[in-house]
């Protein structure tokens, strides 16, 4: 295929130097070396992390020229992500200071430090996050107990992080993302663009993917990433096929108001899950007055309880960590039947049957297991009764959270695309599914993106062709094992816990509280599931070129990625950014 340059020359004092970029010639194809697809955390957090490599590149090849041995930029990354969706909205997103989204997630210190290391952390909004210091999780029919603290991480010659991790909504995390990115001039971001159609190029060899785009344009890609979700065309195109179930439950989402915790409480930096046969109900911190449901139940039960009022939830949620299973199975099905027969259960009657259902299991009313006291009961003051052992009592759902969807599990058979799909490959959702009752959905994603970040500069810095199979397989060496034993361990929990029969509520219950003594035992455990940071070697070049980009896009004064190429940058000064480089590499 014939081809031309487009060229760019950077001047300082006498010397100069090109950037070149390769262009096809055929006008109905745009070339790139990495399209992805999806605008997600993932898809975000990938394009944040090749921006970084891509100054990496740049400034190798200004260590060239400045040593004289000095080659046109020709390795550098042309990166392009394409989303369905429109991403002026959560970039300008701006929501009031007492109002959080329903969609959160727990992003683990490992996740943190490559967040921090790609320069994107500085931009989450740190007053809309909550550390997670502690974690209560109990059985819903046996009430064994194990706690896990950030305390119980100290591990000899070393110090105990400041939290386990730290909870975050996905729009401010997202909204970061872009806000990174917009200071990368080596990417390009298409929104408001769905993918039509993709196809293999027709050529002699290992032809490229061509991306039909809706608006009309082509991109052939060296290497296309599907960060697309669990319904992803990438996937499709690749022809990788998955393996999987759905759960006979539905996660129920919502962010609840409650009050500030007293000095006598602890703070609002607790997690606490209690696993009910139905699924597990989760209560998340966001705030001193705010927190997160997450609440997998039963399908039916979700839609009534979408459908009532929401005080009903209200109830319902206070009722879900305090009350007996028993009684819960009782309220749960006047909800059913309400909802079946059209009728509406009004919130004082709910509130009347939890009250004789207190005084049935004799729940003493000065103790924080009463639901009826405690809604009477004004803030502050001496607190109840066995209150650092539940979450903060729950006053009211922040109006239009409400949401539920389905979950499932599900693991593509791998991770890299070959044959027809060959230069393809997948991260995230678009390549495994979780149960959110351990928060690791997104964690594993953004592992993914880490490692194939690493294998995608390194391939360019070696001269490799980042699609090719060699290049993407040490990506599916470190990550499809390490995600099929946590996606394995979770089903097997909710399995485990799902079950009703004596003998193995009786056998949980005594490992639990067995476990919940053998403090090292907890540690690792809060290690293996991203706790701590990764030490991997790789990933330290990450934050020193972090610096670095953030020099050079002040140098560029505001310069973009236009068609591929590095345009705009024919009357910038490139003093500040040697000077950065220089600096740097003395660090």
């Amino acid at each position: 295929m014939y081809r031309h340059a487009a060229q760019v020359t950077l001047r300082t004092g006498g010397l100069a130097f090109r950037i070149c970029r390769r262009q096809s010639s055929l006008a109905h194809t745009e070339e790139s070396d990495v399209v992805i697809v999806g605008g997600g955390p993932a898809g975000l957090a990938l394009a944040s992390a090749l921006g970084i490599a891509w100054f990496l590149l740049l400034r190798t090849e200004i260590d060239e020229l400045l040593t004289g041995s000095s080659r046109l930029v020709e390795n550098t990354l042309r990166i392009v992500l394409v989303e369905a969706g429109d991403l002026s909205k959560i970039r300008d997103w701006a929501p009031a200071q007492s109002n959080f989204s329903n969609r959160v997630s727990s992003i683990t210190n490992a996740s943190q430090a490559f967040l921090k290391d790609i320069g994107a952390w500085p931009y989450v909004q740190q007053d809309r996050t909550k550390p997670i210091e502690e974690m209560q999780v109990w059985d819903g029919l046996s009430d064994a107990r194990i706690t896990f603290s950030v305390s119980e991480m100290l591990t000899p010659g070393s110090t105990a992080p400041n939290e386990m991790a730290i909870l975050v909504e996905n729009l401010n995390l997202q909204r970061a993302l872009l806000h990174r990115i917009s200071t990368m001039p080596g990417v390009s971001i298409l929104d408001k663009t769905r993918v039509q159609t993709i196809q293999k190029e027709e050529s002699e060899g290992n032809g490229w993917p061509l991306v039909y785009l809706s608006n009309g344009r082509v991109l052939r890609a060296r290497l296309l990433v599907g960060a697309d979700g669990f319904n992803s065309p990438v996937r499709s195109f690749t022809g990788i096929g998955s393996y999987g179930w759905a759960y006979d439950t539905q996660a129920i989402v919502a962010t609840m108001n409650h009050h500030p915790r007293t000095a006598f409480e602890p703070p609002n930096t607790v997690a606490y899950q209690r696993f009910l046969p139905t699924g597990p109900i989760a209560f998340l911190p966001l705030s001193d007055t705010a927190s997160s449901l997450v609440w997998s139940t039963r399908p039916n039960l979700a839609k009534a309880l979408q459908a009532s009022d929401p005080a009903i939830l209200t109830n319902v949620i206070n009722a879900a960590f305090r009350l007996p299973e028993v009684s819960l199975r009782y309220l749960h099905n006047r909800i059913l039947e309400a909802h079946a027969t059209g009728s509406a259960l009004l919130p004082d009657e709910l509130s009347a049957e939890i009250s004789w259902r207190e005084q049935s299991h004799t729940i003493d009313s000065r103790s924080a297991y009463s639901v009826t006291a405690l809604a009477k009961t004004a803030s502050g003051g001496i607190p109840p009764e066995g209150v650092d052992l539940l979450p903060p009592f729950v006053t009211s759902i922040q109006e239009g959270t409400i949401a539920s969807f389905p979950l499932r599990m599900s693991h593509a058979d791998a991770y890299i695309g070959e044959g027809h799909g060959a230069r393809t490959v997948l991260v995230g959702d678009a390549a495994h599914t979780i149960h959110p009752l351990a928060g690791q959905g997104l964690n594993l994603g953004l592992g993914d993106v880490e490692s194939l970040a690493r294998c995608i500069q390194s391939a360019v810095q070696n001269g490799g062709d980042v699609g090719s199979y060699t290049a993407l397989a040490p990506y599916a060496r470190d990550r499809y094992f390490e995600n099929h034993k946590m996606l394995s361990a979770v089903d097997k929990l909710h399995k485990l816990y799902s079950a009703t029969a004596e003998p193995i509520v009786w056998a949980r219950s005594v490992g639990l509280e067995v476990l919940n003594e053998l403090d090292t035992l907890k540690a690792a455990l809060m290690m293996s599931a991203g706790s701590t940071h990764r030490t991997d070697p790789a990933s330290v070049g990450w934050s020193v070129a972090a610096s670095g980009l953030e020099a050079f896009a002040k140098t560029a004064s505001g310069a973009k990625n236009i068609g591929g190429t590095v345009a705009g940058l024919a009357n910038a000064t490139v003093s500040g950014l040697l000077k950065q480089l220089s600096d740097s590499g003395r660090s």
